[in-house]
């Protein structure tokens, strides 16, 4: 049981750009969506576990909910120039090259050799996997290809910046999860507001969306509580394997277009990401 609880993130957060994308709309009226149902879900959440709130706590899950929403708009808007097949993986890749080293660089993380060594055959997984999963077949590519791979991951950049502050922040004032979800969502709102209200994100998509931010906190929710069962490092390994869930979701279920080649190396791509994942899980021991 325990087990299954631990993949609900991978399976929620997996499912998040699918979700999206099925729902239809832009990245703004996406992100508005998604923050506004997260923000009902951590209302509920937080009345039920009654978690200490106190105004550190408060300003520190605010501020890295304003982080979280400049990645998730981010990413949204990478979707538009790669796909979902290519925006997850690389996207994840990113993350956790990015965390990992802000990680090392200002928590001390892997601390011993043997660490030291896993975590560097880990980020190597990682970036070859990302490789792969953003490679394209000489015999099919697309127009004006090079300039919307460009933007893509010039977005997905800005994206990965917005995440790593997301994770930075929290980890820096030791603040636990269960206390920061509430403000998290304000925040998280607060910076969807403040990114979109000038691209008038308010419709019939926003609405939909709700239901993206139920799938995205229902993810959340999983890895708090599976992480004291089964430990952080197996908990944040299983939740990196998601991108099977976003990548091969959007080659089979959403359409998106990619030769025989190119499957391939955005399976083999995806493979290498989840090794390095589950690597970096054993340096949080």
């Amino acid at each position: 049981m325990d087990i299954l609880i631990a993949l609900i993130p991978a399976v929620m957060w997996g499912s998040i750009l699918l979700v999206s994308s099925k729902l239809g709309g832009k990245a703004y009226s996406q992100t508005i969506g998604l923050t506004g149902g997260a923000l009902l879900f951590s209302i509920v959440a937080f009345f039920i576990v009654s978690p200490e709130l106190t105004w550190k706590i408060f300003i520190v899950g605010f501020v890295s909910g304003l982080f979280w929403s400049v990645g998730q708009m981010n990413q949204f808007s990478a979707v538009e120039y790669l796909g979902v097949s290519k925006t997850q993986p690389i996207s994840t890749g990113m993350q956790l090259v990015g965390t990992s080293l802000f990680g090392v660089l200002l928590f001390g993380e892997w601390s011993t050799q043997t660490k030291l060594l896993i975590g560097i055959a880990a980020l190597a997984f990682i970036i070859v996997g990302v490789v792969f999963t953003s490679l394209n077949d000489k015999n099919n590519k697309e127009a004006d290809g090079k300039s919307q791979f460009g933007k893509g991951m010039f977005t997905l950049f800005i994206s990965t910046l917005g995440y790593i502050g997301y994770f930075i922040v929290v980890q820096w004032f030791g603040v636990e999860g269960w206390s920061a979800i509430l403000p998290q969502s304000l925040g998280m709102l607060a910076g969807a507001l403040l990114l979109t209200f000038r691209h008038k994100p308010f419709n019939k998509y926003a609405t939909r969306n709700i239901l993206t931010g139920f799938v995205w906190a229902t993810g959340n929710i999983g890895l708090l509580v599976a992480a004291p069962r089964v430990g952080v490092a197996t908990s944040f390994s299983f939740s990196q394997m998601g991108i099977i869930i976003s990548t091969l979701g959007g080659i089979f279920l959403l359409g998106e277009k990619k030769s025989k080649k190119q499957i391939t190396f955005v399976i083999i791509g995806c493979i290498l990401i989840i090794v390095g994942g589950v690597l970096l899980g054993f340096t949080k021991k």
